[in-house]
């Protein structure tokens, strides 16, 4: 006779059981598959409306055009994509450093204590509103860089871009601090077994290793900058221009108009023409384009250094 006892099927569920767990299954897949469906319902009308404006306005004008002006009916979103740009490479180069900074010193410097009181600190700059970093660009900043002597008007595009690059410093700083938290201890081990310094461990270490997250928040940070309406709306002025690279710093002093500042001027207009108001669906949809092929471009690097480092 066997002496073996059939083992335990750990796989079985109970009936009850098994039909939440389908439930479950099936509200989740619902809510993931709306997710999706809400999107595909955003691009498919702003296409739509973007395709009779093409049937009126010709694409090649709409996308070479040096002029944006609805009382003119001129609608070259040229200068509005340079100003949009404008604004995120200054941004950066607040965010950016300052963020990853920050993440370096509460991952590798700062103690648990000082973390816990550090990091959601920092993050509540992103739950200040928007508007309150125009209105603040608009009255203090813009008077306080003065007094140093720069030129600027009352409308300009450097206020603006550093409160951008200010509101999007917490997204920098927490996804790189995460990314930098994720690392094996093994690997600075390895580090200080070699003689490196903290600081060398930081920087020769950690960011290589963490190079994937971190290059991915800045990626969405930059995304986030692209597509600021308020800041750019109240501290940048109304009037698009294209960038002047022969006085660079002319650019900084002077107003500026991004895509979606444009949209928002489209949409209060009291008197915008049809041709006017389908307009912002074409800019809308180019500012998607753009968004989406950062973000596109964010996850392929990413998943390359990610394949690299684990």
């Amino acid at each position: 006779m066997s002496t073996d006892t059939p083992s335990a099927d750990i796989t079985s569920r109970p009936a009850g059981r098994a039909a939440r767990e389908r439930i479950y299954r099936y509200v989740l897949l619902l809510c993931a598959s709306l997710s999706i469906f809400i999107t595909l319902g955003i691009v498919v009308l702003l296409a739509r409306d973007a395709v009779d404006f093409f049937t009126l306005v010709d694409p090649i004008e709409f996308f070479t055009g040096t002029e944006f002006l609805l009382a003119r009916n001129e609608f070259g979103v040229l200068p509005l994509i340079s100003g949009t740009l404008l604004v995120t490479v200054i941004s950066a180069l607040v965010a950016l450093p300052t963020g990853v900074a920050a993440a370096v010193y509460l991952s590798e410097y700062a103690s648990e204590r000082r973390r816990s009181i550090l990091k959601p600190a920092l993050e509540i700059l992103a739950g200040i509103p928007t508007v309150v970093y125009g209105i603040f660009a608009l009255v203090y900043v813009t008077p306080f860089l003065r007094v140093f002597g720069l030129p600027l008007n009352t409308f300009n595009v450097l206020s603006a871009s550093l409160m951008v690059g200010i509101m999007i410093i917490p997204m920098v700083s927490s996804l790189s601090e995460d990314a930098m938290s994720a690392v094996p201890d093994s690997l600075r081990q390895a580090g200080y077994g070699m003689g490196a310094t903290k600081f060398e461990v930081s920087t020769s270490v950690v960011i290589p290793a963490a190079v994937s997250g971190i290059f991915s928040s800045f990626i969405l940070a930059l995304s986030r900058a692209i597509g600021e309406t308020m800041i750019v709306a109240v501290a940048m002025g109304s009037r698009s221009r294209l960038i002047n690279f022969s006085e660079p710093l002319q650019n900084l002093w002077q107003g500026n108009q991004p895509m979606t500042a444009a949209m928002v001027q489209i949409n209060s207009a009291d008197n915008v023409s049809g041709l006017g108001f389908k307009s912002m669906f074409a800019i809308g949809l180019t500012l998607f384009v753009i968004t989406f092929l950062m973000n596109l471009a964010s996850n392929r690097i990413a998943a390359r250094y990610r394949e690299e480092y684990n």
